[in-house]
C-alpha cells in the first residue's frame, strides 16, 4: 500500500486536537468519597473483669486459621472445604463476572474502532466488461467524558468488583467457621456415644452383679428392675446419638462439596487444647478485618459513585466521530483496461443535550441519592452488628468456660459418691437405689459435661468468627 493510501486511514490532526482537549478540560461532578465518620466503642464489652485482656492490641483472629485449629484432621478437612465448596466456587465465580464487567463499563472511556470491507465483481456480456471493486473502511467513535458520567460509573464498577472480592472472603470466613463448629459438634457426640456405651457396660455388670446377690438372697428383686431400667434408659440413647453423628457426618461432608460420607477425627474433644487466653484487639481494628464490613463499604462507594452519574446525565454527551478508508476498482471493456482508486476521511462532532424528559433526569438522581442513603445505613448497621458479634462471642466463651469448669467439679463429685455408695452397698449398709440414683445423676452429669465442652469449643469458632479471623488461605 503506497503512502497515498495509508494517508487515508489517518486521523486528521483537528480531530486529534479535539480529543486532546477534551481529556484535558473535562470534570467529574458527583461527591467524592470519604468514608463516613463512625462512632465505636473505645474497647470491646468483657465480663471477664481483666483489664489486661481490654489493653491487648494483639488479636487472636490475627493469627491464621492452622495456627488456631490444631487438629491436623480438622486442619485437613478445612483444606479440602476451601477447595471443593460449592458456594465458594460461586464467590469466585462472582469476582470473574465483576472483574468482566469492570471491562466493559470501563472501555467506553477509549476510543470505538470498527472496521468494514466489501469486495463485488461481475460481468456484462451484451458489452464484454467485467469489473471488480474493493471498499475498505474504518470508522471511529469517541465520547469525550467531560463531566465524568463514564469515570463515575467505572469507579462504579471497581467498587462493586472489591465488594465481591470481600464477600468472597466472608464465605471462607463463614466456610472455616462452620468446617471447625460442625467438626467440634461431631467430637461432642463421640463423646456423649463413648460415655453412654460405658454407662451401658457398667449397667451390665451392674444387673449381672443384683441378680447374683438376688440368687444369694442378699438382694430383692426391686434392685434387679432397677439396674435394668437403668440399663435400658441408656441403651434407648445409642441408636438416638448414632443417628445424630450420621447426621453431623452428611453436614459436615456437604460443607467439603462431597457426597455423605465418614469423616475422619483427629483428638477427641477431652485433648483439644484450648487456648490460655483470647485478646481480641482493638475495636478500631475490627471495621478492617472484618470482611463483611469491607464489603459493605465497597457497596458504599458504589452507590457514592452512582450519584455522579446521575448528576452527569443532566450534562451535554459529547461524542467525536472520524471515518476514512477507500475504494478501490479495475474493469475492462472493449479490450481496453481502466482502474481508478478513491480515497476519502471525514469527521465530525455530536452534542446531546437533554431538554425535557418528564422528570426522569431528576428522578432517576433522587433514586441514585436515595440508594446511597441505603447504603450508608447498611454500613452503619453492619459495623454495629459486628460488634455485637463479637461482644455475644466473648461473654458466650467466657461463660461457656465457666460452665465447663464448674460441670468438670460436679463431675468429679459424683464420681467419688457413686465410689462410696457401691462401698456402703457392699457392706450392706445401704440399698442398691442409693448407688443407682448415683450412677444415673453421673451418667446425666457426664453427658453435660460433653456437651459443657462442645459449647466451649464451638463457642471460640464464635469469637475467631465474630473478630473477622478465618478467612485466610
Amino acid at each position: 500500500m503506497n503512502h497515498r493510501t495509508e494517508l487515508l486511514f489517518r486521523l486528521p490532526k483537528i480531530l486529534i486536537a479535539i480529543l486532546a482537549f477534551g481529556l484535558l478540560t473535562a470534570c467529574m461532578v458527583g461527591p467524592n468519597y470519604h468514608r463516613p465518620a463512625v462512632q465505636t466503642p473505645t474497647a470491646y464489652r468483657d465480663l471477664s473483669g481483666n483489664p489486661e485482656l481490654q489493653a491487648q492490641a494483639a488479636s487472636y483472629a490475627d493469627l491464621p486459621w492452622w495456627q488456631v485449629f490444631q487438629d491436623t484432621k480438622l486442619q485437613e478437612l478445612i483444606r479440602t472445604a476451601i477447595k471443593q465448596n460449592y458456594d465458594l466456587q460461586l464467590a469466585t465465580e462472582r469476582i470473574s463476572a465483576a472483574r468482566a464487567q469492570l471491562a466493559v463499563t470501563r472501555s467506553s472511556l477509549f476510543p470505538q474502532v470498527t472496521g468494514d470491507g466489501n469486495f463485488s465483481g461481475g460481468k456484462q456480456f451484451s458489452v464484454q466488461a467485467t469489473s471488480n471493486f474493493l471498499t475498505l473502511a474504518t470508522d471511529t467513535t469517541f465520547q469525550l467524558d467531560l463531566f465524568g458520567r463514564l469515570r463515575r460509573a467505572t469507579e462504579a464498577a471497581r467498587a462493586q468488583l472489591l465488594a465481591t472480592e470481600a464477600a468472597r472472603q466472608t464465605v471462607i470466613l463463614t466456610l472455616v467457621s462452620d468446617v471447625a463448629s460442625d467438626y467440634f459438634a461431631l467430637l461432642q457426640l463421640d463423646l456423649q456415644l463413648q460415655i453412654t456405651r460405658g454407662t451401658v457396660a457398667t449397667q451390665i455388670d451392674s444387673v449381672k452383679l443384683t441378680t447374683r446377690r438376688l440368687e444369694y438372697g442378699v438382694a430383692t428383686k426391686l434392685d434387679v428392675l432397677q439396674a435394668q431400667q437403668t440399663l435400658d434408659t441408656a441403651n434407648a440413647q445409642i441408636p438416638d446419638l448414632e443417628r445424630q453423628i450420621g447426621q453431623q457426618e452428611d453436614a459436615i461432608s456437604i460443607l467439603l462439596g462431597n457426597y455423605p460420607q465418614d469423616v475422619p477425627r483427629g483428638l477427641p474433644l477431652v485433648e483439644q487444647k484450648l487456648p490460655p487466653e483470647v485478646p481480641p484487639g482493638l475495636p478500631s481494628s475490627l471495621i478492617e478485618r472484618r470482611p463483611d464490613i469491607r464489603e459493605a463499604e465497597q457497596s458504599l462507594v458504589a452507590a457514592n459513585a452512582e450519584v455522579g452519574v446521575a448528576k452527569a446525565q443532566f450534562f451535554p454527551q459529547i461524542s467525536l466521530t472520524g471515518s476514512g478508508g477507500g475504494a478501490f476498482g479495475r474493469s475492462s471493456a472493449f479490450s481496453s483496461l481502466m482502474s481508478s482508486q478513491l480515497g476519502f476521511w471525514t469527521y465530525g462532532a455530536q452534542v446531546s443535550q437533554p431538554i425535557f424528559t418528564g422528570g426522569a433526569l431528576r428522578g432517576n438522581l433522587r433514586l441514585a441519592e436515595s440508594q446511597f442513603k441505603q447504603a450508608l445505613i447498611a454500613y452503619q448497621q453492619t459495623i454495629q452488628r459486628a460488634f455485637g458479634d463479637v461482644s455475644d462471642a466473648l461473654i458466650g466463651y467466657q461463660k461457656f468456660h465457666d460452665v465447663r469448669m464448674r460441670q468438670q467439679a460436679s463431675v468429679a463429685d459424683l464420681q467419688e459418691s457413686v465410689r462410696l455408695s457401691k462401698l456402703r452397698y457392699q457392706g450392706g449398709t445401704t440399698t442398691y437405689l442409693e448407688v443407682l440414683d448415683g450412677q444415673r445423676s453421673l451418667y446425666a452429669a457426664e453427658l453435660t459435661l460433653a456437651q459443657a465442652r462442645g459449647n466451649e469449643f464451638q463457642s471460640l469458632v464464635q469469637v475467631y468468627r465474630a473478630l473477622g479471623g478465618g478467612w485466610r488461605t
